[in-house]
């Protein structure tokens, strides 16, 4: 039976993974630690938990994030407290003997000019988009603590790079919300703000052109495919967990979808003083396709509309 600690375990990811196992007859232990738990950027906290937990596998989540807008005003907070928080992480686990790491890093590690589709050997390319290098670099790291972990002690600690992720439990908070997230917080909103003008002439703005192209995987399928990791995945190379090309959208299309999922019946339009960020970082999930031909992600519309539905219900808990 394994012992499974997950850090950032209160988060959107973490959440998911509980409705997974809680589905599932898994006999395996989940421990699931939050910030509150736990100060991971303090490495005697970070070994306090370790000990108290004795962990034999880790899911390692816990991160300081944000969007597009955060991460610009903040790179340097980004890369000292994810540096703190990985080398204190991976150090633990390697102490205390765990049998396998799972970290998750992001897409948006990737070098900024680079060939696509994106894959797993592309990682360290070239810069990231100075947008969020704190952040990146920090989790490109990861990868290469992996990599030295295994060639000193032979520890299976590996990495996980899903593409933009939406769900239930997400962070609604506008300073720190990804883009689905911020558009369901914006548009409830909007919707039940001047209840005396028709929604019908209100108007929803999208931040930028609306033109990037995102591949956007619902929380619910990362935790499936997280948990097939770990029982089946034994490399340290890290592993691209997105939908398939073809299913990458605009941001105009999804402000479309959380707009159809509200049943929105203002107009929408686009503010180009706004940055958009990077215009794509399209990735190949070859390689998990090459292990799990048959994986069935959820569609991006249906994605939407429950993630929309779980915040209405949970409007007065919900993190914003």
């Amino acid at each position: 039976m394994k012992k499974v600690l997950v850090t950032g375990g209160t988060g959107l990811v973490g959440n998911a993974l509980k409705t997974i196992i809680d589905q599932s007859a898994s006999g395996d232990e989940w421990i699931f630690v939050g910030s509150s738990q736990a100060d991971l950027t303090d490495n005697n906290a970070t070994r306090s938990l370790f000990e108290r937990v004795k962990p034999t596998h880790v899911v390692h989540l816990a991160a300081m994030v944000g969007g597009l807008f955060h991460n610009m005003n903040n790179n340097l907070d980004f890369l000292r407290r994810n540096l703190q928080i990985n080398d204190n992480v991976l150090q633990n686990a390697y102490e205390h003997g765990c049998v396998k790491v799972i970290s998750c890093l992001s897409t948006c590690i990737f070098p900024d000019k680079t060939s696509y589709p994106i894959d797993e050997t592309m990682v360290h390319n070239g810069p990231p988009h100075p947008s969020n290098y704190g952040y990146s670099y920090a989790k490109r790291l990861i990868d290469i603590q992996n990599h030295a972990y295994h060639d000193k002690h032979g520890c299976m600690f590996t990495s996980i790079i899903p593409c933009n992720i939406f769900g239930p439990h997400d962070n609604y908070k506008p300073e720190v919300s990804h883009v689905i997230p911020g558009m369901i917080n914006r548009m409830y909103s909007l919707i039940h703000e001047n209840t005396e003008v028709p929604e019908s002439e209100k108007v929803f703005t999208v931040y930028g052109s609306g033109t990037p192209l995102r591949q956007f995987i619902y929380s619910l399928d990362l935790a499936r495919l997280i948990i097939w990791v770990l029982d089946n995945y034994d490399s340290i190379e890290p592993l691209i967990l997105s939908v398939d090309e073809e299913n990458e959208v605009t941001i105009y299309e999804a402000a479309m979808a959380v707009a159809k999922a509200f049943d929105f019946k203002g107009k929408l339009i686009c503010d180009t003083s706004k940055a958009d960020g990077q215009h794509k970082k399209t990735a190949s999930n070859r390689k998990l396709r090459s292990l799990l031909p048959d994986f069935q992600f959820t569609d991006f519309e249906k994605g939407v509309k429950a993630s929309v539905n779980w915040y209405i219900d949970n409007i007065d808990k919900v993190r914003k």
